[in-house]
């Protein structure tokens, strides 16, 4: 409660009124309900982390309903799963299946059937890669760049919907946040991480 003593001390002087009338009203509110829970919260640091990739964890989860929904709204012939590969490819094109599973967490055998199935479908080709013979490149086709123009204005309904009342800069702030956790737990090779 200390901190809340403090700010309820410093409402009563001139300078913190002043200060207070160049910000929103709600803005204020905002800050003190921050104030209050972050007293609150006696986790530690690990506990917060744990959290953190839960929340992840869960949100993924809804990001993959909602793509499904779609889909199935939409009548389309297409996986979660192979709309995960597509954007990585939108994202970089023509990367091995290596690295389009290591993106999206996949193992070897489920990423070939994942291309294989979206090679049948005529959203990417598969090419020797001319370094190294024994990879191969995946390419999006005429049809895949078809379902990304198809498939943006989900995505990004589907990101403004989950996006909305909170500030930008929490965002960046929480990316910043997950990928230095990222490189923490990328310099901790073999380790096993369990939730």
């Amino acid at each position: 409660m200390f901190c809340l003593d403090l700010i309820n001390e410093k409402i009563k002087t001139g300078l913190f009124k002043t200060l207070i009338s160049l910000i929103s009203y709600y803005q204020y509110l905002n800050f003190i309900i921050e104030m209050a829970e972050m007293e609150k919260d006696t986790r530690n640091t690990a506990e917060l982390a744990r959290e953190l990739g839960r929340c992840m964890i869960e949100m993924r989860n809804f990001l993959r309903q909602y793509i499904q929904a779609k889909i199935k709204e939409h009548q389309m012939d297409i996986s979660f799963e192979m709309i995960e590969i597509m954007a990585c490819l939108w994202n970089k094109d023509g990367i091995n299946q290596q690295e389009i599973a290591d993106i999206v967490i996949k193992d070897k055998s489920s990423m070939t059937y994942l291309v294989d199935n979206l090679v049948k479908r005529n959203m990417v080709s598969r090419k020797v890669d001319a370094d190294d013979r024994r990879n191969n490149l995946i390419y999006i086709t005429k049809e895949g760049r078809l379902l990304q123009k198809k498939l943006n204005p989900w995505i990004l309904e589907m990101y403004e919907t989950a996006a909305s009342g909170v500030q930008k800069s929490k965002i960046t702030q929480s990316i910043k946040v997950v990928k230095k956790m990222s490189e923490n737990l990328k310099a901790e090779k073999g380790v096993a991480i369990i939730m």
